[in-house]
């Protein structure tokens, strides 16, 4: 019998979705894969040389570095990370370079090869879903990005021989969906982490370049058609030598003097002492590049105003995929824009696609970091965090007729609020902006990924708090919405002091009856209950249910939320003859008010067949259990959270029936696409985890008895 509480739902119309979005009530759209035979993954071939990646860049001094990686490559080993544990985790050693250049140099030994940016879960599916975009056009352009990464998983697992080179990877669980599910071909990462990595992935650590090859390099770059005099080696060495033989210093640098060419080495080698004070707090290593980039950028503000003015706009966006439109705001002429990016991608400030720049993340630190003033001039750090925060509120402005931007417009700019929530100055308020979070944050709630909106909600509570008191009904509604993405993470030793603190005051400010404070009263029993404490839950739950059913009536949807999360209160504490009438009940009252495929509806089917399940009645739970996952994929998607509980829970219905052949295979799946929507160490993955693991030991004691048995006949 299935009897693990963490893969089951629960259903609260004001509190599994953020306050703000409790009267939306509409079904969430989702795409399933495409069932003609010739767009079937396996039916798609990729053309010869198929490939997203960016111009070689130049690397000198690490060809000992390639040897070891395609070593490690091809010696049956699936996976290879580079990595940086000499710049104590900052950026700029050469990983990226690294993996570029061999992915160029073995280019013909693979079918495929793709460049995925990896700084995030959201980035790496975008990445997948721009490879279903480029082998089959036609679907994905009207497909959900969701069922685009199914698709490209797909593929992946059917073909063999690709590439796939994750870069700047920055928790080295987010790659276990791909590294443990897809294994017909090569998997290479870069990151600055040093642990953290599987036992199975070989690493390779990049240091500091020879002091040879970095002074090779540096006159590579400054003299690339007459080539160094014997005092401009000498120079170069010298110089090599100040900026500690890093990487990135010495790019930098040698494009500023190719740029440049009456500023001699020797010279720029005695400004770094002398220009600019120390401007960047941390390592030493950012330190020197903050001299470097200072010097850079005095040239630029005298040459080109304006570059220097989007570099430090694009501090506060998202490193990557910055749009070229988000740069240009209104009233100013893109060609000079155009002309601006082109002159800091000359001095290797940023990388152009021609639509999009990116930057790097070093970069990004030092330029957000109080740079010193003589008082006279504004700070150019705050400068640019308002310019990008106008940016994005402009390219947020409702299209014409609408009152909200739309879906393609908060998918697009979320990863920029993200990163602006995350790097929000203390006491910085903008109300605009607080709305911009608060909408995107519903957004990746209805794509069931609520906890990758923590940094949204957590700089809101903290405007919120700053603007309207600590009591404001907005404040409270914010704070919990805040506890229930940390409960969404797996974070209950957050999740439960929020909750226990935001009820004590919704109770002070708003009464013991406000809506609010039902609804608070209601998600701290949840956290109770995922806590492993039903009897808290319980008695919360039943007072929470009985104060709703008098202030809201008895068929409000919320009273339906109460009644079905006291019903599965009674189920996590194993009274199930309380638990199946109440379940039972309150899915006909669903269905009668909410409708059949309503996702609240959805969820209460599905709790009351893990009741069956749980009572020993397969016969009534597996049928029940189909339904309800046939329904959440049509309707939710085949990565969203409740369609993963429902394939988990299922699979565990068929291993108690004795099917283990669909259970594991079931299983397997589930456990791919948890690792994928909730991350490595979630609870409901580490769950999965460990029922796939007991299925497969159950299937091999079974073989083995089987085995035994023929022996002794």
């Amino acid at each position: 019998m299935n009897t693990d509480d963490e893969s089951r739902l629960r259903i609260e119309a004001a509190g599994q979705r953020p306050i703000a979005a409790q009267n939306i009530g509409t079904a969430i759209s989702g795409d399933v894969l495409p069932s003609e035979a010739l767009h079937s993954p396996e039916k798609v071939t990729a053309a010869p040389g198929t490939s997203n990646l960016p111009p070689a860049a130049l690397c000198l001094g690490r060809d000992e570095e390639l040897g070891r990686l395609r070593h490690i490559l091809t010696s049956r080993h699936e996976s290879a990370i580079t990595q940086s544990g000499t710049v104590h985790g900052l950026g700029g050693i050469g990983k990226t370079t690294l993996a570029l250049h061999y992915a160029h140099r073995h280019r013909g030994d693979y079918t495929l090869i793709w460049w995925i940016n990896a700084a995030s879960p959201d980035e790496i599916e975008t990445s997948l879903a721009s490879l279903t975009q480029a082998l089959l056009p036609d679907w994905a352009t009207t497909a959900k990005r969701s069922a685009q990464v199914a698709w490209a998983m797909q593929w992946l697992a059917w073909h063999s021989g690709w590439l796939l080179v994750y870069d700047n990877v920055e928790n080295p669980d987010d790659l276990a969906p791909y590294t443990g599910a897809l294994h017909r071909g090569h998997h290479l990462a870069t990151s600055r982490l040093t642990t953290g990595w599987p036992d199975s992935a070989t690493t390779l650590t990049l240091g500091n370049l020879d002091p040879d090859d970095a002074t090779a390099l540096l006159c590579r770059l400054v003299f690339k058609e007459t080539g160094p005099t014997p005092r401009q080696q000498a120079e170069a060495r010298s110089l090599a030598s100040k900026l500690g033989y890093f990487p990135l210093a010495i790019k930098q640098a040698g494009a500023y003097l190719a740029q440049n060419r009456g500023v001699s080495l020797d010279s720029y080698r005695r400004r770094l002492d002398t220009k600019l004070a120390k401007t960047a707090r941390g390592t030493n290593t950012e330190s020197t590049l903050a001299r470097i980039w200072n010097v850079t950028l005095h040239t630029l503000g005298m040459v080109d105003p304006l570059a220097v003015e989007l570099l430090h706009t694009s501090a506060w966006l998202a490193p990557d995929d910055i749009p070229h439109s988000l740069l240009t705001p209104p009233g100013t002429d893109p060609d000079d824009i155009a002309e601006a990016i082109g002159t800091l991608t000359a001095y290797s400030m940023v990388t152009d696609t021609g639509t999009t720049l990116s930057v790097h993340r070093l970069v990004q630190a030092v330029l957000r970091a109080p740079q010193n003033t003589d008082g006279t001039q504004p700070l150019r750090h705050v400068q640019g965090r308002n310019r990008a925060e106008q940016a994005i509120l402009h390219s947020l402005t409702p299209l014409p007729g609408q009152d909200t931007p739309t879906e393609d417009q908060l998918d697009t700019f979320t990863p920029h609020l993200v990163t602006l929530a995350a790097t929000s100055p203390p006491e910085h308020h903008n109300t605009q902006l607080v709305d911009a979070y608060e909408s995107a944050a519903e957004r990746l709630h209805q794509q069931g990924h609520t906890a990758r909106a923590i940094p949204l909600l957590e700089a809101t509570v903290a405007q919120c708090k700053q603007s309207l008191g600590d009591t404001h009904p907005d404040t409270l509604n914010n704070r919990i919405n805040l506890a229930l993405a940390y409960q969404s993470a797996g974070n209950l030793e957050r999740a439960i002091p929020l909750l226990e603190a935001t009820l004590a005051q919704c109770e002070q400010a708003l009464g013991d009856t406000h809506p609010d404070t039902l609804t608070s009263r209601n998600n701290l029993a949840e956290a109770y209950r995922d806590a492993g404490d039903p009897g808290r839950a319980i008695a919360l739950h039943e007072a929470t249910l009985a104060q709703r059913e008098q202030a809201l009536g008895d068929t409000h949807p919320e009273t339906l939320a109460s009644r079905h999360n006291l019903a599965y209160a009674y189920q996590s504490a194993g009274d199930l003859v309380r638990a199946i009438p109440l379940l039972e009940a309150t899915l006909a009252e669903h269905e009668q008010v909410l409708g059949d495929t309503h996702p609240a509806t959805l969820i209460s089917r599905h709790n009351l067949a893990n009741s069956y399940q749980s009572a020993g009645d397969l016969g009534r739970a597996i049928p029940l259990m189909e339904a309800t996952l046939a329904q959440c994929e049509q309707v939710l998607g085949d990565t969203h959270p409740y369609t993963l509980a429902s394939s988990k829970d299922l699979a565990l219905a068929y291993q108690s029936a004795g099917d283990l052949g669909r259970a594991i295979s079931l299983l397997e799946a589930s456990l791919a696409r948890c690792e994928q929507v909730l991350g490595d160490t979630h609870p409901y993955t580490l769950n999965s985890r460990n029922s796939l693991a007991g299925a497969r030991e159950v299937a091999q004691t079974v073989q083995q008895i089987d085995t035994d048995a023929d022996r002794s006949t």
